[in-house]
């Protein structure tokens, strides 16, 4: 199953999206949310509308979360482009919500930065209210799905402040979505691609089975110190191949099995 999240007649509404004639369209709205279904979405209530092609969909984020966490360095060759040891445990921080943008939103690089880089990635989606699993326990079952995200980061600010708060911060820094989809074949346990392109250009190609910390290991990290809840965003890292953008550039993240976010860039 995939769904996204829409305006449909001035208001937000969730959407199944399904393939019609070899294109994604939305033929339901969810009548109860993926963050009620506890984890089950199979329990979701639908209403059927006219059908619409996601295409021509006004996308928001397909997701409401109460926190965007992230671990960063989770690639040995990304460490190893910026000069970093690779991390003995998760390096988590944490994107505020209102960073969040749209599929098709514009990211706006802010005036006291000099560059400005992406960093495509796939991302967990939390379905079940997750604190300090068992050590045993499967923890599959409080994901709800995976989307893409842009761990957009204002490199200068990020290499002068010594901590990543103001430059993973800015407002449009976290591009997401355009859909979540519940489940991935392959399995990014067993490893799913992760690219990222720049008008057109493929910069960064990697693919989950290469992680450092592989997901269940950064579930269970994060769940020691604060509990996840549905909706909450997991952004798992990214491979080599960080770069600058510039005003008028179109970046892209694809997750192999989700789709793809575009998103484009102007100066403030």
């Amino acid at each position: 199953m995939k769904y996204c999240r829409f305006q449909l007649n001035g208001e937000a509404q969730y959407g199944l999206v399904e393939s019609v004639a070899g294109r994604d369209a939305i033929l339901r709205i969810l009548i109860t949310t993926p963050e009620e279904s506890d984890g089950d979405v199979e329990s979701l209530r639908t209403r059927r509308i006219e059908p619409i092609a996601l295409e021509e969909a006004v996308l928001l984020p397909p997701v409401r979360p109460s926190k965007i966490v992230c671990v960063g360095r989770n690639y040995r060759e990304h460490a190893a482009e910026l000069g970093h040891e690779v991390p003995k445990e998760p390096l988590l921080f944490l994107k505020p919500s209102s960073a969040l943008l749209a599929p098709g939103g514009v990211v706006r690089r802010p005036k006291i930065s000099e560059r400005v880089d992406y960093e495509g990635e796939l991302c967990v989606v939390i379905g079940k209210t997750c604190y300090q699993p068992a050590a045993d326990e499967d923890v599959r079952k409080y994901i709800l799905g995976y989307t893409c995200v842009n761990d957009v980061t204002a490199r200068d600010l990020q290499n002068k402040d010594g901590q990543w708060t103001r430059a993973k911060g800015f407002d449009t820094f976290c591009p997401v979505g355009p859909v979540v989809a519940d489940g991935l074949d392959p399995d990014p346990w067993a490893g799913v691609g992760v690219e990222t392109r720049v008008n057109g250009a493929v910069r960064q190609s990697g693919n989950t089975r290469d992680f450092i910390f592989t997901l269940d290991v950064i579930i269970r990290h994060i769940a020691q110190a604060m509990t996840l809840f549905p909706g909450d965003l997991i952004a798992t890292g990214t491979p080599a191949g960080v770069g600058p953008l510039v005003a008028g550039d179109v970046v892209e993240v694809s997750v192999e099995g989700v789709g793809t976010l575009r998103n484009s860039v102007v100066d403030e």
